[in-house]
């Protein structure tokens, strides 16, 4: 049996070894990162996978309960908004984990028209869409029995911060807004990483134009980042972000729902968005954390000069940190985590 697997393990690794392993009873919730619950303990954090419907679409979801959780009593609670080309399973649910052992109660939501929530065509990503999913994860778990409505909180982790952020500006709910390793998703898609696509930016949009009416006369759905990376293409990568995200994502963490395409048509409306417009509108407590390392910071470092309607913000740089591992080395989590819980402590 052991041969068995170790054959099906190396001829499978990028998707055959997590559908094994979410098969299996070691991880009946499909959860992929460090430490992660494995069954509902009583006295113990929780886990409740729940469905509930946004817009039309059901969005798939995974709630975390405190220790000694008691609905009749009253609880802190905070959204966690993940990654572009991410899942509730990943790094979303690691946060959204160690806060619960905090105290809070969490949600984190595959975004609509991704991951185990619906939607069709697959893997659209437009930012009207994903801020529309943070709102209606405020909407779920302010309704969750036990939850203080008026102590809620924001996580967005990389492309889900800069869909925060946006979200935070006209949404009062959120009381307290903290976002790790921003990723400003319209900035990227419209420049390139770090400004290196510049020269392409019209033949992209025309490429995108063109997808979408193709799309409306019935024809196929045409795919931007769908080419499969191998580890020697992944080693040449300039880029760390880019370079140690194949690793995570298809590698160490990787998970059948993730994936890093998104429909051509979608950069029609990533292209003139920013998450960066606007920020003076935050006048909630902002907390910014990047890795000190992060070759991403610049996006964070921005937007959090343009935060000027808030008296109480903080940038927090994770000493030698990456982009990528803050997403889940032990030691960048944990300092992550420290300041999350100081900050949220306060506000919430």
């Amino acid at each position: 049996m052991k041969i068995k697997i170790q054959i099906l393990v190396v001829m499978f690794i990028t998707t055959s070894v997590i559908t094994i392993a979410q098969s299996s009873t070691e991880k009946p919730f499909g959860l992929v990162y460090r430490d992660a619950l494995t069954e509902n303990i009583p006295g113990q954090v929780n886990i409740h996978p729940v469905t509930y419907k946004l817009n039309g679409i059901e969005i798939a979801a995974n709630m975390y309960t405190p220790a000694n959780f008691n609905p009749s009593k009253s609880y802190p609670a905070v959204v966690v908004a993940h990654p572009n080309g991410g899942v509730k399973e990943q790094v979303a649910g690691l946060y959204a984990q160690r806060l619960a052992e905090s105290g809070y109660v969490t949600i984190a939501a595959d975004a609509s028209y991704q991951g185990a929530s619906g939607g069709e065509p697959r893997n659209v990503d437009k930012p009207a869409n994903r801020i529309e999913d943070i709102r209606g994860m405020a909407d779920f778990i302010t309704q969750y029995a036990g939850v203080n409505p008026d102590r809620l909180g924001v996580l967005g982790i990389c492309g889900g911060g800069g869909y925060t952020l946006k979200a935070a500006q006209t949404d009062k709910r959120f009381k307290a807004v903290a976002t790790l390793s921003m990723f400003n998703s319209g900035l990227v898609r419209r420049n390139g990483f770090m400004d290196s696509q510049l020269s392409t930016i019209q033949e992209r949009l025309k490429q995108a134009s063109e997808a979408r009416a193709r799309e409306a006369a019935g024809g196929e759905v045409q795919y931007a980042a769908d080419s499969k990376t191998t580890d020697e293409m992944a080693d040449k990568i300039p880029f760390d972000l880019y370079r140690e995200g194949h690793y995570y994502y298809n590698r160490t963490h990787a998970h059948p729902n993730s994936t890093f395409r998104y429909t051509m048509s979608s950069l029609l409306d990533l292209m003139e968005f920013d998450a960066a417009s606007n920020m003076d509108l935050i006048n909630q407590p902002l907390l910014m954390m990047a890795g000190s390392k992060a070759d991403s910071y610049y996006m964070t470092d921005e937007a959090f000069k343009l935060a000027i309607g808030t008296k109480e913000k903080e940038l927090f740089l994770i000493p030698g940190a990456t982009h990528i591992q803050t997403y889940y080395v032990p030691e960048y989590v944990s300092k992550a985590m420290n300041k999350l819980n100081e900050f949220f402590g306060k506000y919430l």
